[in-house]
């Protein structure tokens, strides 16, 4: 089995507002999640978990059949207020009213985290020290990287340091429409005042910027402004799929030019030009689709040191929604034998599915 690292999983926001035990086998989860349904199936008004959230993908003891060894896991909630968020529909369990209510919120992730932390399920990795130990002792803890989804939980620049010292390593300035820092995903505006105060913040204290979600405008004026590491957890190419979700060539090149990773996402809808989640039969996303995204990415790049995985799954999507070869998060094993028959030699494919991301941070984490 290959070791696996996964640059994106929203482990404690799926705990928190789907009310997922993930220490808990896939089988006992998805039991659960069935009785729910069954309680509500009188109700036609009142949406199932398959149609709203999806039948879970992730759990821990999942993870560990995977061979996932280190994730990026997200600490994710918004603040919407008047102007902020206006082209996006609102939802119960990711937006709040202040950012004080937000930062809150974030902080209840955290804390589930710590927990976990305390339970010997997870390793909160703040340093080099602490990657090399969670990736080479494969009988321990998942290593987990703590990474702000938004940085809406931030309620001022200036509580980034307390945030560091909290374990946040890595962060993106905003999530979908216009955030307090920067234009996400469905708008094209710039970075904020305070997102540029935010971006010397993360240069001074040593926050290393993602970029995913960062509308257009905000993406290329935050690399003029932020001259630190940079990568982009969980997006794949507009070229194959059109999307201002989606990342363009230009965008692609940039990441790499500043020696950045970009993590590959699983859902449908970013994988397949013309999804529909209603229409479109499960069968026609095929896991080989991911791997068309990969190879635009190492055809720009010129080499396949630039691409790893940011699965993404269970991030609002579930089954119904990957690529139909997958069931739940063991099955990302399958890229294995694709890569192979891609033409993919055995020292690349170890780069994609790790090696890459290991490099990274290994050069980007804090000493120890």
């Amino acid at each position: 089995m290959t070791p696996l690292f996964d640059a994106h999983l929203d482990l404690a926001y799926n705990a928190l507002s789907y009310g997922r035990d993930l220490t808990q086998s896939l089988t006992e989860l998805r039991q659960r999640e069935r009785k729910v349904c069954q309680k509500v199936a009188a109700n036609e008004s009142t949406p199932t978990f398959e149609e709203h959230w999806g039948t879970a993908t992730v759990s821990l003891p999942a993870m560990r059949a995977a061979g996932i060894r280190v994730c990026l896991a997200t600490l994710l909630a918004r603040t919407t207020q008047e102007n902020l968020l206006t082209s996006v529909p609102r939802r119960f369990d990711l937006d709040y009213a202040s950012p004080e209510i937000t930062e809150a919120v974030a902080l209840g992730q955290l804390a589930y985290y710590d927990r976990l932390q305390l339970q010997s399920h997870i390793s909160l990795i703040r340093d080099r020290a602490d990657l090399e130990e969670a990736w080479y002792d494969r009988s321990g803890p998942i290593g987990c990287i703590l990474s702000m989804e938004g940085c809406d939980p931030i309620v001022e620049p200036t509580d980034v340091e307390r945030w560091w010292h909290r374990g946040l390593r890595t962060a993106c300035l905003a999530h979908y429409g216009q955030g307090r820092y920067a234009f996400g995903t469905g708008g094209n505006g710039d970075l904020t005042k305070l997102g540029r105060q935010l971006l010397q913040e993360f240069r001074r204290v040593g926050i290393i910027l993602d970029l995913v979600h960062t509308a257009e405008r905000a993406f290329f004026r935050s690399l003029d402004f932020f001259d630190g590491p940079v990568f982009v957890s969980h997006a794949n190419c507009r070229e194959i799929v059109p999307s201002d979700r989606q990342l363009s060539n230009e965008q692609i090149r940039s990441i790499v030019r500043r020696g950045g990773i970009i993590g590959v996402v699983l859902d449908a809808w970013m994988l397949l030009p013309g999804y529909d989640r209603r229409k479109t039969p499960r069968d026609h996303v095929k896991l080989q689709l991911l791997v068309d995204h990969i190879d635009h990415i190492c055809q720009l790049a010129g080499n396949c040191e630039s691409i790893g995985l940011g699965s993404d799954m269970d991030g609002g999507f579930g089954k119904e929604q990957c690529p139909h070869e997958i069931d739940t998060i063991s099955d990302l094993q399958l890229l294995d034998g694709i890569l192979t028959r891609r033409g993919y030699a055995s020292q690349e494919i170890e780069a994609i599915l790790h090696g890459n991301w290991l490099r990274f941070f290994r050069k980007h984490l804090p000493a120890g």
